[in-house]
């Protein structure tokens, strides 16, 4: 699978939906549960089909802004990647 690409809107996949508390947020998903925190959670909460990758890229560019812009796009790139393999994202 390609990477997403800037205009691709991320979203969770069909079967997957929030779960757990406002302190104890997780993906509920056929095959199981994902119990998220911090940068994790913070992106997968962006994930709503609404943003578009470079949305959320730009977002957390800012709100890291101290971090190298160029890693911040590679480690989303990549978490998001993990998830859509195990099917709990889509673009």
């Amino acid at each position: 699978m390609a990477p997403p690409e800037d205009s691709s809107q991320p979203r969770l996949a069909t079967g997957c939906r929030w779960g757990g508390t406002e302190q104890d947020r997780m993906v509920l998903f056929p095959e199981g549960a994902i119990r998220l925190q911090g940068t994790g959670l913070q992106i997968l909460e962006r994930c709503d089909g609404q943003r578009t990758f470079g949305q959320i890229i730009e977002e957390l560019q800012t709100q890291f802004s101290v971090a190298d812009p160029g890693k911040i796009r590679a480690d989303i790139t990549q978490f998001l990647e993990q998830l859509r393999h195990k099917r709990i994202v889509d673009y």
